[in-house]
């Protein structure tokens, strides 16, 4: 994936998605839009007048099966997909329309969205891509469950997941600056034990869920296999954490490491971290040489279009 790593990018065109929410099973149509340098991403409610929430860890709601923002009482359910997609792919500002409450779950993965974006292609804008710099660590635990995130060039990701058989221990270390999101962590799929479906069901969760856009775990294994990765289960869980750290409001420059976590640690790591002004600062990521410097100040679009191709795994 191509991209001007020290300037902002949106997408070149409009992207449109329809399905049914996971948790809700409610149908929503989407669209993403480009949006101005500067303007971060944004969820609009359609149906409401055009409400707008910015997908900043201030508005953050209840979080438990996934990720909610809200802001003067106005819900958007299950954010963490497109925000991971748009992080993993280098996209900073874009406005996300639908018409219902809850993103639509598409194949319970993150490759759709990434699959659109490239096909639509990223377009690269006049200003300077601000990161936010790790100076000192910041952790978060409860029990045995564990993340924290340290000092460190680029963005780099460490997870352990610990599940009841089939899936047991898994760990996977991610460096997005490889840039290959695409391929090794956007296909990876939400995951599920049968057992516990009806009672999440009683709960009023996975209305929505179903083989098609998630893995569904027997006692045996899953049973609507393959697996796209023999350890999709915690590639999984580091797309979530890169979608959830996106509440930052930023991009990350350091190292994170995860034991265990899920939403809530997620999203409370952000939060502690944005409240410890004294743990990071916001670096302007460095010019190249010849990547047109001159350009950094300026706000207005660079008339240039990128296409990239999907890297190999």
């Amino acid at each position: 994936m191509a991209q001007s790593a020290h300037l902002e990018q949106t997408i070149a065109e409009p992207l449109a998605f329809e399905g049914v929410g996971l948790h809700s099973g409610a149908p929503v149509t989407m669209r993403l839009l480009p949006a101005p340098a500067g303007s971060g991403i944004v969820f609009r409610r359609t149906d409401l007048d055009n409400f707008e929430i910015p997908a900043i860890g201030r508005n953050v709601a209840k979080v438990s099966y996934a990720t909610s923002l809200m802001r003067q009482g106005v819900l958007i359910s299950t954010t963490e997909h497109l925000l991971s997609a748009l992080i993993g792919m280098g996209v900073d500002n874009v406005i996300v329309e639908l018409d219902n409450l809850e993103l639509p779950i598409l194949d319970g993965s993150a490759l759709p969205y990434v699959e659109a974006i490239l096909s639509a292609g990223i377009r690269t804008q006049r200003r300077r891509r601000e990161h936010l710099r790790v100076l000192r660590a910041v952790e978060v635990r409860e029990g045995n469950k564990f993340i924290g995130v340290y000092p460190g060039s680029g963005y780099s990701i460490q997870y352990t997941i610990e599940f009841p058989a089939p899936i047991g221990q898994q760990s996977a270390m991610v460096d997005l600056a490889a840039e290959t999101y695409g391929t090794l962590i956007a296909p990876a799929r939400t995951f599920g034990y049968k057992a516990d479906e009806q009672r999440l069901r009683d709960m009023g969760l996975i209305r929505g869920a179903g083989p098609e856009n998630a893995i569904i775990l027997g006692k045996r294994g899953p049973e609507n296999g393959p697996l796209r990765f023999s350890d999709e289960y915690v590639r999984h869980k580091v797309l979530d954490l890169i979608g959830d750290l996106a509440l930052a409001g930023r991009r990350i420059e350091g190292h994170v490491v995860a034991e265990r976590a899920g939403h809530a640690m997620h999203t409370a790591l952000v939060s502690r971290l944005l409240k410890d002004r004294s743990a990071w600062e916001l670096a302007r990521v460095p010019v190249e040489s010849g990547d047109g410097g001159e350009l950094a100040g300026a706000e207005t679009d660079v008339v240039s279009f990128a296409r990239p191709a999907l890297q190999g795994a």
